[in-house]
């Protein structure tokens, strides 16, 4: 362009100036865009297109007040429930201090470097979930709408454990806590124990009747539980007053609820460490079962845990990152969260297995003495002899390693009918082997130990309250992944579509909430968001890395971040992460369709747990999930490759401000904007603009790379630094 262009000699202007590509070219006086019609194609009448508004969108988008608090806002929504309670099970199941070295290793391969990338493209095209794909490649659209769809289903789940939490937090302001004795009903004079909390225990009882007050099966339905009904209201009118107002309003909640949880993990951390056999539970945690590592499931799961506790593919890390400054260091903020989110899990084990160590001295400890309550029996019967007895063994102060001595002993001697005895080798080993996991963990065995603890209610206060925190930072995350996108869209008002998500999830999650409702969440939490989110993360890593480009996604990075990151992105992104990915994609289908879906019920008459199967109706209903949430992915790709759905890209107008320009394309026919171009000076222009789209998709020059034009630098003689439509 000549140097003595109006356009340049308004480039660093503060004015805001906005003109038509007519006028940019034709270096005719810019056109009041408040007072007149542009129309490229020179109709009268054409409908004017307001770019000025989306450059002032894109200026006045909100941001994050400051790092600290973005940085709080994204650890709250990776570091979640999952950190307490399906980390340490998975690292106990898995070969304890030995699985921390393939989760480590995926975590190196697969959890940073697809972090990074949503950390990038949403910080570099500040967009929600929606725009950004729609953006890098828009036939690939329909990843935002399933991110949207997914965020949905998981936030519908996630909040009725957020009102069982709060459930829980009520209850714990009584001494003693209503879960430490089973109820007593009396007939006359006769106390009775009530028979299924008697078969099982306390904590389980409260848990499954008290709590849940749980049907056999997810076919009995039961009505509507109330208790469940208004700690579910309460819950999401907490969430509500957090998102309503944007990051405005959470960002400041993030401040508790993203550190609180970590005051308390400490606390507990000092008291569980000072319980009787903690050490115990700790060297059990951390004793490597070294032929764990070389079995593949080990590294499925271990793959599973890492794509999950970092929140990847639900939109929730785009939608928090586009509200960040363009020059912010993203990899850093990457490598950061990814770290805390581990040394959360790894505090979050130390304090479990502390924990589950005293309840197991406990357990055993209650175990030697109602066994040797049996062996007294058999003695004063004389179905064993005392000669059986080591001379040393004190009844009235009986140790578990005599027990032991005394058991292996009778056993010997009585080997033909031991088994009739009914006697228990009352091992720690095995109480520490019983793997606890999900709400098992949180409300039965947790409880059950803080039953045991000195002020034993403030420490349920504390435990209950840092899960409500937990779950909250999540659900802001989760809200986020849903409302920005569809805001960023559709342009849709803020306060009111928040509330509305909010009203219409609580009355859809009324399904969770009747007496089989805990069946539906172990549905929606193994079914509705595993499979689904793995094809968005990879086909979220194909775009960028092999459609958009690798290369160019690197040069643009090194353009935003003011450094060129690592050549060890390139490959994992390229490369090793897909690759990856698609092992997991294949290893979860095929464990779908080997093992039968099912679910652990809680059979009243019993006071057991059996494992179910689902009914015809809940099948379709778990593959409808599925297909709901993967749906839009070849809806979009189908309606856009055959031009049934507009991709935004047959309209072309300018506006720059301050040096900074975005671009966007107006009914223009491609023969038109050729020739309208070329009409003024041919020489200077050899190269048309793109005829396609605005977005810089497969087989698009990017912007930062040298193009045809030889007056330029870049293919368009633009230098596009300010908005999505031209960053990139």
């Amino acid at each position: 362009m000549p140097k003595n262009s109006k356009v340049t000699q308004r480039e660093h202007s503060s004015e805001h100036v906005t003109e038509s590509v007519a006028d940019l070219l034709a270096l005719e006086e810019p056109v009041d865009y408040k007072q007149s019609v542009l129309n490229v194609a020179g109709e009268a009448g054409g409908k004017q297109k307001a770019a000025a508004e989306e450059e002032l969108d894109a200026e006045d988008r909100p941001a994050w007040n400051s790092k600290l608090q973005y940085i709080l806002a994204q650890i709250g929504f990776s570091v979640g429930l999952g950190n307490i309670w399906r980390f340490p099970y998975l690292c106990q199941k898995n070969g304890g201090g030995a699985y921390l070295v393939p989760y480590l290793v995926l975590l190196v391969i697969i959890g940073i470097p697809l972090f990074f990338l949503e950390l990038a493209v949403g910080q570099r095209i500040r967009r929600g979930s929606i725009g950004v794909w729609h953006y890098v490649c828009p036939r690939l659209g329909g990843i935002g709408f399933s991110s949207c769809i997914v965020c949905l289903f998981v936030g519908l789940y996630y909040n009725v454990i957020i009102g069982w939490s709060i459930f829980y937090f009520f209850k714990s302001f009584q001494y003693p806590l209503p879960w430490s004795e089973c109820p007593v009903t009396r007939n006359g004079t006769v106390a009775v124990v009530e028979a299924e909390c008697e078969k099982s225990s306390a904590t389980t009882y409260f848990w499954y009747r008290e709590a849940l007050d749980i049907s056999n099966s997810i076919s009995e339905s039961g009505g509507l539980n109330w208790k469940m009904t208004l700690c579910l209201l309460v819950a999401w009118s907490i969430v509500g007053m957090a998102v309503v107002k944007g990051i405005q309003s959470s960002g400041k909640v993030m401040y508790f609820s993203s550190l609180f949880p970590y005051v308390v993990l400490a606390c507990f951390l000092v008291r569980g460490l000072l319980l009787r056999g903690a050490v115990d539970g700790i060297l059990h945690m951390f004793t490597p079962k070294l032929d764990k590592m070389l079995d593949p499931q080990v590294w499925r799961e271990a793959a599973t845990q890492v794509f999950f506790a970092l929140g990847l593919g639900f939109g929730g890390v785009i939608a928090f990152s586009s509200y960040n400054k363009q020059d912010n260091n993203c990899h850093f903020d990457a490598a950061l969260v990814s770290f805390i989110n581990f040394f959360t899990s790894v505090l979050a084990t130390l304090v479990v297995f502390a924990v589950l160590g005293f309840k197991a001295n406990i357990m055993n400890e209650k175990c030697v003495v109602e066994n040797a309550e049996k062996i007294l029996g058999y003695l004063h019967t004389n179905v064993l002899s005392r000669d059986l007895i080591p001379p040393h063994v004190n009844f009235s102060h009986l140790t578990a390693k005599d027990y032991t001595e005394m058991y292996k002993v009778i056993m010997a001697v009585k080997e033909d009918h031991f088994s009739a005895l009914g006697l228990d080798p009352c091992l720690l080993e095995d109480e520490l082997d019983k793997s606890v996991q999900g709400t098992g963990l949180a409300f039965i065995a947790f409880t059950e130990a803080m039953t045991h603890f000195p002020a034993s209610p403030f420490w349920s206060v504390m435990f209950f309250l840092m899960l409500i925190n937990l779950g909250l930072g999540s659900m802001i995350g989760t809200m986020a992944g849903i409302t920005t996108p569809i805001i960023d869209t559709f342009k849709v008002p803020k306060e009111m579509f928040t509330v509305g998500c909010c009203v219409f999830a609580f009355f859809v999650g009324l399904l969770f909430v009747q007496r089989s409702g805990n069946y539906f969440v172990t549905m929606f939490d193994d079914y509705s968001a595993t499979l689904p989110l793995t094809v968005i993360v990879i086909l979220e890593n194909i775009a960028v890395a092999w459609i958009y480009g690798t290369k160019r996604f690197m040069q643009e990075l090194t353009e935003m971040l003011g450094f060129r990151p690592y050549r060890f992105y390139f490959y994992m992104w390229k490369f090793v992460s897909p690759l990856c990915m698609a092992v997991l994609t294949t290893a979860s289908i095929i464990q779908l369709g080997v093992t039968p879906p099912g679910y652990s019920a809680w059979i009243k008459e019993e006071a057991a747990e059996r494992y179910l199967y689902f009914p015809n109706w809940a099948m379709a209903l778990l593959i409808t999930l599925i297909a709901v949430a993967t749906l839009p992915i070849p809806v979009v790709f189908i309606l856009r490759h055959f031009h049934l759905l507009s991709d935004g890209s047959n309209t072309l107008s300018v506006s720059y401000k301050k040096g900074r320009m975005m671009k966007d394309i107006s009914n223009l026919e491609e023969n038109d904007e050729t020739r309208f171009i070329l009409s003024k000076v041919p020489s200077e222009a050899p190269s048309p603009m793109p005829t396609h789209r605005s977005y810089l998709g497969p087989g698009s020059t990017s912007p930062l790379e040298p193009g045809g034009n030889p007056n330029g630098r870049y293919g368009s003689s633009y230098l596009l630094a300010s908005t999505p439509e031209s960053e990139l």
